[in-house]
């Protein structure tokens, strides 16, 4: 069972520990100790923001893609090592390894699809272990890490009639 430290910050980084204290009825300072130790542990990684792109104005036509990546294991590392060397390319926001059909499911962003495209075909694919990929660019988002993305305000409709 997770630490209730961890679940609220997990749902809100912006917490305080003093907002934490008053939740937990944990002291203030054993809060802020926990904390810490998260950090240096590497049990807390990094704070985010989930922002939803359609919302914002000067949005940049980014493209994500999924990415099932079928690999063959090498002796000795498994899937560890193609997976560092696939992790390690800046095209790459996430790479997990998966049960299933494929062996890594591997989250890629790019300035537009042709961007993409040739990330797979030029680096991905030609890589040794690589057997084979299939390609899902992410069209609309509707949740992101727990949080529902609300759509952007529709202009009203004008009624039309004949």
């Amino acid at each position: 069972m997770m630490d209730d430290i961890l679940e609220i910050l997990q749902n809100d980084a912006r917490i305080t520990p003093a907002e934490i204290s008053k939740m937990t009825g944990k002291k203030t300072s054993d809060i802020e100790k926990s904390i810490k130790k998260y950090e240096k542990d590497g049990v807390i990684v990094k704070y985010k923001t989930v922002l939803n792109r359609d919302l914002i104005e000067d949005n940049s036509s980014s493209v994500r893609a999924l990415i099932e990546v079928s690999i063959t294991p090498q002796k000795d590392v498994g899937f560890d090592h193609i997976a560092e060397r696939i992790y390690s390319f800046q095209e790459v926001t996430s790479c997990y390894l998966v049960s299933g059909t494929y062996d890594l499911l591997v989250v890629v962003e790019g300035e537009n699809i042709q961007t993409v495209s040739n990330f797979v075909a030029l680096k991905l694919s030609p890589m040794e272990n690589v057997r084979s990929t299939a390609t899902h660019f992410l069209l609309k988002k509707y949740k992101e890490d727990g949080q529902i993305l609300k759509k952007k305000k529709e202009g009203k409709r004008l009624n039309i009639s004949l």
